[in-house]
């Protein structure tokens, strides 16, 4: 069966936005770019052996949640040296953590339910194809990481 795929660069027009805000909740505005081009190259690759084209968003975010959860596997493993250990700061202090860092905080599947939900506006049903869970997955993934989120502000 041959499918009809639209030209990479025309999917690329249409979902790099989306694709670029869901990866700056997920790993950060410094590591958005890096990430963004990881999943920019392996969709790429993979294009021209995807046989259903029906949701090519869904296929690009789910590069982008594998791409980010990668980031954060990486992440862990680095040591990042400081002069000195910072406090926690409070949202809403002169200093304060910004809500998305908090967000990321969160655990991984938590955390990917929460951007989906409110930074691309996903429904529940496309969250959970997105990570592979059932749509009551999703939504209690997005419930536990807003009450987290509810306990530490």
């Amino acid at each position: 069966m041959d499918v009809r795929l639209p030209p990479f660069q025309t999917l690329l027009r249409d979902h790099a936005e989306e694709v670029y805000r869901f990866l700056a909740g997920m790993v950060g505005p410094r590591d958005a770019d890096d990430c963004f081009q990881e999943t920019v190259l392996a969709a790429l690759r993979a294009y021209p052996g995807l046989r259903d084209a029906t949701n090519l968003r869904g296929w690009m975010l789910t590069i982008a949640h594998s791409k980010a959860v990668d980031e954060h596997r990486a992440r862990a493993r680095r040591a990042v040296p400081v002069e000195r250990v910072p406090e926690r700061a409070v949202p809403g202090s002169n200093d304060g953590v910004a809500l998305w860092d908090l967000v990321r905080d969160l655990p991984p599947k938590q955390r990917a339910s929460v951007v989906h939900r409110y930074a691309n506006e996903l429904p529940y049903r496309e969250i959970a194809r997105i990570l592979d869970v059932s749509e009551a997955a999703a939504r209690q993934n997005v419930r536990e990481g807003l009450k987290k989120l509810k306990e530490w502000v």
